[in-house]
């Protein structure tokens, strides 16, 4: 297992160096120049010669790509232009929101999206198929900020059971905490579920076709033990790729639910540095998401070798 991840890890080495040349592209890409914005309403040319010295703009692109990745491995992202704050200091405030938000979704989705997927692959054809897919197709046609408002107005504005918007961290109230982060993680949820079911009853009708389940029948072992052991454990690869990979959309894609909840998320610091042209942001955002979704393939990598050994090497 070891030897897996040491091999993984090596051959993410060249992913990052790429990423981290489209990363530091993206403030060369984009309009505007930073120096003005920095430098005030006045501009004034002594402030905007000493600001291009000081941030080495006046060297080669090559000079400036490797000063920038020699603070980036030192962990200085830069400094933000809107607020003066760290870009580091900034992203590890903002992305515990997020990672949380994500995970409780991701819970909701598997739990969901899992089971309604193996009992429409066991009743393929019948009424609870057709009923589990119309469910299916309605959560990944249900636009999240519409269902997101419709909830408020169900559980904080008529029940009031929950609060419409606003977040308290864990460190403050793990109730109100749960309570926060509930609706928009059902939101998230309920469209990944429906993602997550379609490929479960795929991948398990598949197996669910294989020799071997046929020769596990034919022994007279148990349905449920058939269905769990032998084909669910066989068709959870699928469903593990495609679980890493919502989990890495929902890093940053989760912009439309944090806006609606109000949260103070990593989506939302996404598009305000976008529309501010905070450069500094936007390029630690964009190499912090590219790190979370090499680390996500790792460890789908490590879950496919547990679930089946076979796989290793």
């Amino acid at each position: 297992m070891l030897e897996l991840i040491c091999k993984r890890l090596l051959l993410a080495i060249p992913t990052l160096f790429l990423v981290s040349i489209m990363v530091f592209s993206l403030q060369k890409l984009l309009p505007g120049d930073p120096v003005l914005a920095m430098a005030g309403e006045e501009r004034d040319p002594a402030v905007i010669a000493q600001l291009r010295e000081q941030y080495h703009l006046n060297d080669p692109l090559p000079t400036q790509y490797l000063y920038w990745l020699g603070n980036a491995l030192r962990g200085d992202l830069g400094t933000s232009l809107r607020t003066q704050e760290p870009v580091t200091a900034l992203i590890a405030s903002k992305l515990p929101v997020t990672l949380e938000l994500s995970l409780l979704a991701m819970i909701v989705a598997l739990v969901v999206g899992i089971s309604m997927g193996i009992i429409a692959a066991v009743r393929k054809n019948s009424w609870v198929d057709h009923t589990t897919n119309f469910v299916a197709l309605s959560g990944i046609s249900v636009p999240h900020f519409w269902l997101g408002i419709l909830l408020i107005l169900l559980f904080s504005v008529h029940l009031q059971w929950l609060p419409a918007s606003g977040y308290v961290s864990l460190s403050e109230s793990l109730s109100q905490n749960l309570k926060t982060l509930l609706l928009p993680a059902l939101v998230l949820g309920t469209g990944l579920a429906a993602t997550l079911m379609r490929h479960t009853r795929a991948s398990m009708i598949a197996v669910l076709k294989a020799d071997y389940i046929r020769t596990a029948r034919a022994k007279g072992l148990l349905p449920n033990k058939v269905i769990l052991k032998h084909a669910f454990r066989n068709a959870l690869v699928p469903v593990i790729t495609l679980t890493t990979l919502l989990f890495g959309e929902l890093l940053g894609g989760a912009v439309l639910t944090e806006q609606v909840f109000t949260l103070p998320g990593f989506g939302k610091m996404i598009v305000d540095a976008v529309f501010n042209r905070d450069y500094a942001v936007v390029q630690g955002v964009v190499l912090v998401v590219a790190i979370g979704f090499l680390l996500l393939n790792l460890l789908a990598d490590v879950l496919y070798v547990l679930i089946n050994p076979k796989m290793r090497g």
